[in-house]
C-alpha cells in the first residue's frame, strides 16, 4: 500500500512506518491566512504549522486576529499540527531575558489549547561571547524551566536542528534530552538544516531518529563561497530521500512539514509576497509528494536505516 494517496494524504491501514499528515509552514506560501490556505488546497492537505500571520508571530496576534485565524482554519478544514515559536531562535541570543520565552509560552499554551495542537518548535539559543561551558550550562538550564511549564500546559517543546547550542550537532542534543529528561522535550529534525550549517543530515538523523518527534522538508546546496541556494526537495544535497527511509524504519509516524526556503527566509530578511511565492510552495509540495512515492517504492524503505 502507497505511503501517500494522489491527493498527498496518508494512506489508510499503513503499519508502524505510515508518516503522518503533509503539511507546510503557511507563512512561506503567502504572508496572510487566505494565501496560506490556498497553497494548501492546491495541493490538496489539510494540515498547516503556523508561524506568522500578515508578518505577525501566533503569539503576539491580538485576540480578535487569532479568533478570525481559528474560524478560517476551521472552515477550510485545516489541522494545525505544529507552531513555530521564536523561543530560543536566531534572534535571542542565551544572554537574553528568559521571561520573553517564558511569556510566549504562556500564550501559546493558550492559544495551542484553542488550535488543538500540542506541538511547539524551540531552538538552543545562540552564543553571545560566553564561553562554552557556561554557554551549555545556560541553554540546559533554561530548556529545563521551559519543558517543565511547557509539561504543566500539556505541551511538547520540538528542538530545531538549527541555531543554537545543540543545533548542529547530534551529541548536543542528546546530551540536552538527557538533562532536561522531560517527556514534554524531544526533537524536530529538519532535512535542510545540514547544508548550511556543514553536516550530512541522514549522519546526524541516525542517531537522533529514536527521538524526533516532528519533521521539517526542505533542501539545499551550498554554494563555494558558504551560501545555501535552496532547491525543490530531493534536487539538492541534503538527501532528503535517505532521510525519509530513516524515519520509516525507526517507525516515525509525524507530520511531514514543509518549509522549502524558496521565497521566504525570516534569519536572512526574505520574504517574497506575491503569486510567485505560492507557486513555489505548490512546486516544492509536489516535489515532496514525488519523493514519498519513491521512498515508497525502494526496497530499504522496511528494515534497514538506508
Amino acid at each position: 500500500m502507497p505511503l501517500y494517496d494522489t491527493a498527498g494524504h496518508p494512506a489508510t491501514g499503513l503499519g508502524p512506518t505510515g508518516f503522518g499528515p503533509l503539511a507546510g509552514i503557511g507563512d512561506e506560501a503567502a504572508p496572510g491566512t487566505d494565501g496560506q490556505l490556498a497553497a494548501l488546497h492546491d495541493l490538496g492537505w489539510h494540515a498547516i504549522e503556523l508561524r506568522t500571520v500578515d508578518g505577525t508571530a501566533v503569539a503576539d496576534l491580538s485576540p480578535a486576529a487569532f479568533g478570525t485565524l481559528t474560524r478560517r482554519l476551521e472552515d477550510a478544514g485545516v489541522s494545525v499540527i505544529a507552531v513555530a515559536s521564536g523561543i530560543g531562535n536566531w534572534s535571542r541570543p542565551i544572554t537574553g531575558d528568559l521571561a520573553v520565552d517564558l511569556a510566549e509560552l504562556d500564550v501559546l499554551a493558550e492559544r495551542c489549547a484553542a488550535l488543538a495542537c500540542r506541538l511547539v518548535r524551540i531552538m538552543s539559543y545562540p552564543n553571545d561571547g560566553l564561553t562554552q561551558t557556561d554557554w551549555a550550562d545556560r541553554v540546559l538550564a533554561r530548556t529545563a524551566v521551559l519543558a517543565d511549564r511547557a509539561e504543566r500546559a500539556g505541551l511538547v517543546l520540538v528542538h530545531e536542528n538549527c541555531a543554537g547550542w545543540a543545533g548542529d550537532r547530534a551529541d548536543r542534543a542528546l546530551r540536552l534530552l538527557r538533562a532536561v529528561g522531560s517527556p514534554a522535550l524531544r526533537l524536530l529534525f529538519d532535512t535542510g538544516n545540514g547544508v548550511p550549517h556543514g553536516y550530512h543530515a541522514p549522519d546526524m538523523l541516525r542517531e537522533l531518529a529514536p527521538y524526533v518527534a516532528h519533521v521539517h522538508i526542505k533542501d539545499g546546496v551550498r554554494a563555494p563561497d558558504g551560501t545555501t541556494a535552496y532547491t525543490l526537495p530531493g534536487e539538492g544535497d541534503a538527501d532528503v530521500a535517505a532521510c525519509l527511509r530513516i524515519l520509516a524504519a525507526h517507525g516515525y509516524t509525524g507530520a511531514l512539514s514543509l518549509e522549502p526556503h524558496l521565497a521566504v527566509r525570516p534569519h536572512e530578511g526574505l520574504v517574497r509576497a506575491g503569486e510567485d511565492a505560492g507557486d513555489l510552495f505548490v512546486r516544492a509540495g509536489q516535489a515532496l509528494t514525488r519523493l514519498l512515492r519513491g521512498v515508497e517504492a525502494a526496497p530499504s524503505q522496511r528494515g534497514g536505516t538506508a
